[in-house]
Parts: C-alpha cells; structure tokens; sequence
C-alpha cells in the first residue's frame, strides 16, 4: 500500500493532531493473494507537516517471510498563510524472491522529489484535496523526471463513511521484454466504514499502469482493516 493515510492529512490540520495507525490488507488481485502491512505516522506543526509510511508485503511466492518492504518519507513547510507549501520527499525499498534457479533479491531505486503542494479544505473539514507539482530524481535512472500528485478526502454519513485517496502519475522508463514504456500510473481509492475513532474497515483498488513489473493497465482490489492509535 502507498499513502494510505495521505488523504486525512487535511482534515487533521483542524485537531492539529498527531496521528498514527496500523493496517493490514489482504490483496485480491490476480496472481497475488498475499498480505500488506503499513506503519503510518502523520504529525503536524507550526511550520508545516511530516509523514511517513512504511510497507511489508508477507507471503509472495515461496518467501516465508517479509517479500517486500518499501519506505516513504515527506515534509512539507507553509509559505506564509497561502495554501501553498513546499514538499520535499525521499522513496526507496527492497525486496527478495523465491524462483529455483533465480532466487535473488532487488532494490526500489531511490528517489528524492522536491516542488509545491496546494490544499484546500472545506470550512467543516469534511472534504478536501491537494495537488502536488514535483521535481523527481531517480537514482541510476533519471536525474530529472517529474510527478504530479493529487490527493482527496470526502468524509460522510455522519462521519460513519470515509472515501479517501490518491492519484500519481510520474515519467519512468520501464522495460517490458521488447516494449519500453515511459510513464507510470498509480491511483489507489480506499472506501473505510468507521466503526469508531480507532477501527476501521474496507478497503481499496488500486489502478495502474506500467507499474510494479506489470504492464499496462491493471486492477487491483484489497480487503482492508485500519487502527488508529
């Protein structure tokens, strides 16, 4: 999962709170049928916001243990009272696989991003959004390439219902045996039905392209559950 708590990070501004929550989702997409973990901590302050994520994936193949792990550290810092900020983030992973002769492991490449990031929440804080042009760099890939982000929340049913998400598109040269793709596509819309201010349950789908070693367009749904500490 990536960015799973992203979309809360508006309305949380209006408690100025520090948040933290555990999840776990079951993947149901073709060929997967494995478990994610995430570690999400969000925490404001005078000058801005920090958050990060960290993602185990358990049960891929013949692993028996963590097959993938995958960290994601953001700050942003206000310019002044606009609804602007400037955002500077940092993404890597690594992971192992069990395929008799080719067992091995790989890395994510490291990426650094850098640029501006605008929101705008409802008076109530019920809804929102935030759009993020970025700068990105990846190493032993592309020294400059770009991303854009957008990000958005809609709280309803009395608080009862969450539709929260996300939505990356950046440039990436992939290699597909013969066939090389230049960008990438990632969106991953999450439905949570909360029970109370700590659990939550539901879930997400997320849509991609040329993403994750799969080609093309792709649709993965998960079954989720959330704690908030």
């Amino acid at each position: 999962m990536k960015k799973l708590v992203l979309a809360f990070i508006a309305s949380l501004f209006a408690f100025g709170a520090f948040s933290q929550n555990i999840q776990m989702h079951y993947d149901l997409g073709k060929d997967r049928g494995y478990l994610t973990s995430t570690v999400e901590m969000f925490r404001p302050d005078k000058t801005g916001n920090t958050f990060f994520f960290i993602d185990f994936d358990y049960g891929v193949g013949d692993i028996d243990g963590v097959s993938l792990s995958y960290f994601e550290i953001a700050r942003c810092f206000k310019l002044g009272k606009s609804p602007f900020s400037w955002h500077g983030e940092y993404n890597g992973g690594f992971g192992q696989f069990k395929a008799t002769p080719f067992n091995g492991a790989y890395s994510i490449n490291n990426a650094w991003l850098t640029g501006l990031d605008y929101s705008w929440n409802a008076s109530d804080f019920s809804r929102g959004f935030s759009l993020k042009a970025l700068y990105k760099n990846i190493a032993h890939k592309h020294d400059a390439s770009f991303q854009l982000t957008g990000v958005w929340y809609l709280n309803f049913a009395k608080g009862k219902m969450s539709f929260t998400g996300f939505a990356d598109f950046w440039k990436e040269d992939n290699v597909f045996g013969t066939k090389t793709t230049d960008f990438v596509f990632l969106a991953e819309p999450q439905l949570w039905y909360n029970f109370n201010k700590n659990f939550a349950a539901g879930g997400e789908i997320e849509l991609s392209n040329n993403f994750g070693g799969m080609e093309g367009f792709n649709v993965m749904p998960t079954l989720g559950a959330k704690y908030t500490f």
